[in-house]
């Protein structure tokens, strides 16, 4: 719950919509972050499988804002009032602001991805990065790491869908079939494969992997994915999915409550429930 332990007329709701929503923390987040702030609000879960009924009920019943998961992050742009310059560019949304009922898509994914990037690697410009995926968070990362001047190829189990993000980006495309070795400095592994509850998955063999790589994955629960794993028994630098979902969720309560986000309580927040600490 937030500040105010106690609902009342005032009460903000904001929520995550995605399917299945099992693996999601960020109720607990959020929730720690309304409350170390003393904001009256409250985050929910709300499973949907039908993501065209969103934005109407979000302005019917006065939700301030949204996360958007897997797998609306593309599919929710066509029913948004409007879109941020960043987030159409990119063509996928995971944040919704309900301006007096106008509802605006964001996209904090690609903030989320460079910043967890740039605690392991000072200078993005130049590296090559391979990115595992083709939905709506491996286009968010993508596109930020475009911008950050890196030189990128799209790897997809899906042809169609992965040629065209790599058209959209300038970049080369490799089915995930062909995928047995690379040269990359950077492997992202932006797929829901190995996310909870099917931890022990992985879209790649341990083959791909070199000592010195970059390895990050997106998935944050659990906090070291089957990727991951092959990836630190290959003398690979991994990082983990929880840095960019605390960062890209600190941008969303920004924009939300247009206060500055307790990144580190909710860091230890998410670190904690996952480790088995504390109960979320």
């Amino acid at each position: 719950m937030g500040g105010d332990k106690r609902i009342s007329p005032d009460t903000m709701i904001f929520g995550v919509v995605g399917y299945p929503l099992s693996h999601s923390l960020s109720p607990v987040m959020h929730n720690t972050a309304f409350h170390e702030k003393g904001i009256n609000a409250v985050y929910l879960y709300f499973p949907c499988k039908d993501v065209s009924c969103v934005v109407c009920g979000m302005r019917s019943l006065s939700i301030k804002g949204l996360s958007i998961t897997i797998p609306y992050k593309e599919k929710i742009c066509e029913y948004l009032d409007e879109i941020d310059p960043l987030a159409e560019r990119i063509g996928a949304v995971n944040t919704l602001l309900n301006d007096n009922g106008k509802i605006i898509g964001y996209n904090t994914d690609a903030y989320g991805a460079i910043a967890a990037l740039k605690k392991e690697v000072n200078e993005l410009r130049g590296k090559k990065v391979l990115v595992i995926g083709a939905g709506g968070a491996a286009r968010a990362i993508c596109f930020g790491l475009k911008e950050e001047g890196a030189t990128v190829t799209v790897c997809n189990r899906t042809k169609e869908r992965g040629e065209k993000l790599a058209r959209d980006i300038d970049a080369e495309f490799i089915p995930l079939s062909s995928l047995k070795q690379t040269d990359a400095h950077i492997i992202i592994q932006a797929t829901s494969v190995g996310m909870y509850p099917d931890v022990e998955k992985s879209p790649v063999s341990g083959s791909i992997f070199r000592p010195g790589t970059v390895v990050m994955d997106v998935i944050y629960n659990p906090l070291e994915t089957e990727f991951l794993k092959m990836a630190k028994k290959a003398g690979c630098r991994i990082i983990t999915g929880v840095d960019m979902f605390v960062y890209q969720g600190a941008k969303q309560f920004e924009l939300w409550t247009k206060k500055e986000a307790p990144l580190e309580v909710m860091k230890k927040t998410v670190l904690s429930c996952l480790r088995g600490k504390d109960p979320c």
